[in-house]
């Protein structure tokens, strides 16, 4: 599980420097102004040429590439949540490098995010610690068939 848990802390920080770099890009490219076919087009091909951009989503594709590797390796309901720690490293980088204010009421969201996925690490420790059950035979004729 030590593995697991590195795999998933490397690929949150490519998450996190990926979402960082999709914002600042995004916000080099401007707003759409109204929704028609020429004005699409038009961010779509300054957002393909953005540097940004472009990092950005090769960070997140190497998250993605993790992300895969630890779905293949472990279980969903362990490994998913725990991607939930990248709001966390996500949130630092925006006051950081993006230099966003992160309020207090937004930190306590963040906490219960980390707390959340401790109770979720736990608990895969206590299923680990469990022998398992043997299946009950519930037949109701007589000789148990």
């Amino acid at each position: 599980m030590t593995k697991l848990l590195i795999v998933l802390l490397i690929g949150l920080c490519f998450e996190a420097a990926g979402v960082v770099g999709l914002s600042k890009g995004l916000k080099e490219i401007g707003e759409v102004e109204k929704v028609t076919v020429p004005e699409v087009w038009r961010i779509f091909k300054k957002g393909i040429t953005n540097a940004n951009i472009l990092f950005g989503t090769f960070l997140e594709t190497i998250f993605f590439g993790c992300l895969l590797y630890l779905m293949s390796q472990g279980t969903v309901s362990f490994v998913w949540p725990l991607t939930a720690l990248g709001f966390v490293l996500t949130t630092i980088a925006a006051k950081f490098w993006l230099h966003e204010e992160v309020s207090l009421l937004r930190w306590g969201g963040v906490l219960l995010i980390v707390l959340g996925a401790g109770l979720i690490t736990y608990s895969e420790k206590v299923l680990e610690a469990k022998p398992p059950q043997p299946a009950a035979n519930h037949s109701t004729l007589p000789g148990g068939q």
